[in-house]
């Protein structure tokens, strides 16, 4: 038999089977159970139509939960471009409701549900359908809702091309009126803009380039509020490919924190290994989704991630 050290390496990147990108990652208070919201990849140009979840009590074995919404039949004003959810969990009269920001044909709706598995209902129209005042180009694409810890706050963020902000009103389906404002980036924001709150910093990520792109990355910044001024550091990379791994693309991550513990994993996509890098443009359609630990200097500064095809171990 021999020991222990000749036995294979287990590889837990990716952590789901198949073509996802831009993964969401949820800790369910209600369940206990952890959640993976990605697009649905492998489609020609992005064309995918229903976004699926993925369930685990370990970060490491996943479970396929099925459709929670397709456009054809659940959304009235959309159909089509099912792209880069994210999710929030809220209390809400002493109940658990979770509600569910999804770019569709370009635009942002939400659909809420009792369970992170759903079913969920939309709200029957757009909630993002405009560009920012102001703004000339971009797509009023990829949400991130963020919910401050200071005033119980909660913000939804998007864009491509620009960063955009607006509080949501306690309902959570609604923006609250002239709360839309811009906040600068520098020039390598493109898209994917994920907020978290540590020890009195709020920071933000971005991805940079497209991700069709091998060199698609995420960077960062931080601020002393959830609206910006954002500070850019110098080395402000969270994560980029490593050409001689075969790791390409790596970008549009979420990141979670382990209840209770400083301790911080980040959810990414990449092209799909090995061979999205050979497809040219389609390998930004051919991701997979992976994830690796996330850990903070002494400065609070973040370290840069090395992506591996490893991953993380599961967790109790």
């Amino acid at each position: 038999m021999g020991n222990a050290a000749q036995l294979p390496k287990i590889n837990n990147n990716p952590v789901l089977e198949g073509y996802y990108a831009d993964p969401e990652i949820l800790y369910s208070n209600k369940t206990k159970k952890y959640y993976i919201y990605p697009t649905s990849d492998g489609f020609d140009g992005w064309s995918g139509y229903y976004f699926k979840t993925f369930s685990s009590d370990n970060l490491t074995d996943w479970k396929d939960e099925g459709i929670i919404i397709d456009l054809k039949k659940d959304v009235k004003w959309a159909n089509r471009n099912a792209w880069a959810p994210c999710i929030v969990e809220k209390k809400i009269k002493g109940k658990y409701k979770y509600f569910y920001y999804f770019t569709a044909a370009q635009k942002i709706g939400v659909a809420s549900s009792d369970n992170p598995t759903g079913p969920f209902t939309d709200s029957g129209k757009a909630l993002v359908s405009t560009r920012p005042e102001g703004i000339k180009g971009g797509q009023e694409i990829d949400p991130d809702v963020f919910t401050d810890p200071k005033t119980g706050k909660s913000y939804l963020y998007w864009g491509n091309g620009y960063m955009a902000v607006a509080e949501l009103n306690d309902d959570m389906i609604s923006i609250k009126e002239g709360s839309t404002k811009v906040i600068k980036v520098d020039n390598t924001f493109r898209e994917g803009t994920y907020v978290i709150y540590r020890k009195g910093t709020y920071y933000f990520l971005w991805s940079e380039d497209d991700t069709r792109s091998p060199n698609y990355k995420v960077r960062y910044g931080t601020s002393k509020s959830p609206l910006g001024p954002i500070e850019i550091p110098k080395n402000n990379i969270v994560i980029q490919g490593i050409s001689d791994q075969g790791i390409y693309a790596t970008g549009h991550n979420s990141i979670l924190k382990i209840p209770n513990k400083d301790e911080w994993y980040i959810t990414y996509h990449r092209f799909s290994y090995p061979t999205g890098i050979k497809m040219g443009d389609a390998g930004g359609f051919h991701r997979e989704v992976c994830m690796d630990k996330l850990e903070f200097n002494t400065d609070g500064s973040i370290k840069q991630v090395v992506p591996t095809h490893s991953g993380i171990s599961n967790i109790k």
